[in-house]
């Protein structure tokens, strides 16, 4: 099996081919940067993007949390990690308020 690397300058991404859009990682999201959006290929209809990548915290909840092993965050190493914010705080709930998907106007 390859090592995954980390596209340059990003701190999280998701295997689209391997992901099932179970939306667990946005539950567990305490940054709001992950959010469902919609996609008719999927069989849920809907897949996760990484929507406000800039202010991952690097906490790797949502990649603990990938029963599918789709979704990876960046080592800490070799990439600097946003701080929780208020504000971040307050787009995760709207985005989970929101049947994970994130409400227009951010």
């Amino acid at each position: 099996m390859a090592v995954m690397t980390a596209p340059a300058n990003t701190s999280v991404w998701v295997d689209t081919d391997v992901c099932k859009a179970c939306d667990r990682c946005v539950d567990v999201c305490p940054a709001g940067v992950l959010a469902m959006v919609a996609e008719p290929t999927s069989t849920l209809g809907a897949m996760i993007s990484v929507v406000v990548p800039e202010d991952c915290i690097g906490c790797n909840e949502c990649e603990l949390i990938c029963p599918d092993f789709a979704i990876f965050v960046a080592d800490r190493k070799e990439f600097k990690f946003a701080k929780l914010t208020d504000e971040a705080k307050v787009r995760a709930q709207a985005i989970i308020d929101n049947n994970h998907r994130l409400p227009a106007g951010y």
